[in-house]
């Protein structure tokens, strides 16, 4: 049972790259963990054409040399790109899964791959499909 104290102090906080809950008590710390967001799995072979294949409509490339996925989006101009890379940077910063990308004006490029499995995994999926919302809004 927590005292009341330990109540009003629960918190939840990202540690690394594991969603934990922290529960601060006088003089000790509690860490349990939590339900996380998108699989953190490659893409298997037998999957990839069924996820991918939207994107890839959407004008999704694989990359050459790499197991990544790159698209160029063009905006009416700085301000329009910069507030469609701030929307994915708040989400991708959720997500603990963030894009390379390269920004000149109007113009951003996004790359997904996942580090961890030097490849694509779900969570490439997942943030490229609200990439896509972000920029046909």
């Amino acid at each position: 049972m927590l005292s009341s104290v330990c109540r009003q102090a629960l918190g939840q906080f990202k540690l690394g790259r594991q969603n934990r809950q922290l529960i601060f008590c006088p003089n000790r710390l509690i860490s349990k963990k939590m339900a996380s967001s998108p699989k953190r799995t490659k893409l298997e072979a037998g999957e990839r054409d069924d996820v991918l294949s939207p994107l890839k409509k959407a004008g999704w490339t694989m990359v050459e040399g790499r197991d990544a996925i790159y698209k160029e989006f063009l905006f009416k101009d700085f301000n329009e790109a910069f507030g469609f890379m701030t929307r994915v940077a708040i989400q991708a910063d959720k997500m603990d899964h963030h894009p390379e990308w390269f920004n000149v004006y109007n113009k951003v490029q996004i790359t997904l791959s996942t580090h961890d499995y030097s490849g694509l995994s779900h969570r490439d999926v997942t943030l490229a499909n609200f990439v896509e919302k972000c920029a046909n809004k």
